[in-house]
């Protein structure tokens, strides 16, 4: 099943990359500019995938949902150096025929920097990213933790590029590697984004954002968090529609299903956010 979804994304990637933005991935903001998107995030599974791939109920008719307030926030440093954070505030709830646990409080926190290498009308854009997971003031022993408690370093290679004056849109390209500190595994990211203005004030995006696990960590105990598990793949499909109420903000709602996976839940995202950012 993981060749299948590795070919099926490379060829994805190609088609992406030969189109030709809008800000996304890639692109960095100018020294003192800004983009802050506040989102309220509901996710919901009563399935796992398993070792192979095949989707299967949680047992003894479990279900595991995730409320959460997130505030993501990208500010520059200079023009071409962007810095980014990321909070969550969590209300978790896993609930089967024998148990109820609950857990809510601050979650892991996400701090990087984005470095735009190469900026070219032609070739399009081309950054490095630089991303560390601190973990959130939870306990890893609570009945349903936050998360897994560890600390976690990205570096992601990124490239945007404009689709304009073919259509009003951008295409981007990501890949990248996490190194998990103590028991879980290491892990390869990726993402493709699309994205076009439907109208002047209405546009719409789509996102395949994946994990492929490299299988090099040791078991590790999840304490009932079906989404905090380790050596899992999973590929999430972001689909977006938002709305340009003025120059500097705005709103979105999002449908975020996970379409593919092994060793994890299996489940789906609803969102509703507003964004600000400089005009």
């Amino acid at each position: 099943m993981k060749s299948l979804f590795l070919r099926s994304l490379a060829v994805t990637m190609l088609l992406t990359v030969s189109a030709t933005s809008s800000f996304a991935g890639a692109w960095t903001a100018k020294q003192g500019g800004f983009y802050d998107k506040l989102s309220f995030n509901y996710y919901y599974s009563h399935e796992t995938f398993d070792s192979t791939g095949n989707r299967k109920g949680m047992a003894n008719n479990g279900k595991y949902t995730d409320y959460n307030l997130c505030n993501y926030i990208e500010y520059g440093l200079l023009d071409n150096l962007t810095v980014i954070n990321s909070l969550t505030y969590k209300w978790l709830e896993n609930e089967d025929n024998s148990m109820l646990a609950k857990g809510y409080g601050l979650g892991d926190v996400d701090l990087g920097l984005r470095y735009k290498i190469v900026d070219s009308e032609k070739l399009g854009i081309v950054a490095s990213q630089l991303l560390v997971k601190i973990p959130g003031a939870y306990d890893t022993t609570d009945p349903l933790p936050l998360g897994n408690g560890q600390y976690d370093t990205e570096l992601r290679l990124l490239y945007g590029r404009s689709l304009y004056p073919v259509i009003p849109g951008y295409a981007n390209v990501e890949i990248g590697y996490r190194w998990r500190a103590e028991a879980p595994s290491d892990e390869i990211r990726y993402l493709v984004e699309f994205g076009v203005d439907v109208t002047k004030d209405f546009y719409t995006r789509a996102k395949l954002d994946g994990t492929f696990s490299v299988n090099n960590g040791s078991k590790i105990d999840t304490n009932g968090n079906p989404t905090s598990t380790n050596n899992f793949d999973l590929g999430k499909l972001d689909l977006t529609v938002g709305f340009k109420a003025a120059s500097n903000w705005g709103l979105e709602a999002s449908y975020t299903p996970e379409i593919y996976g092994q060793n994890t839940a299996a489940g789906a995202t609803y969102s509703l956010a507003l964004y600000l950012k400089t005009p």
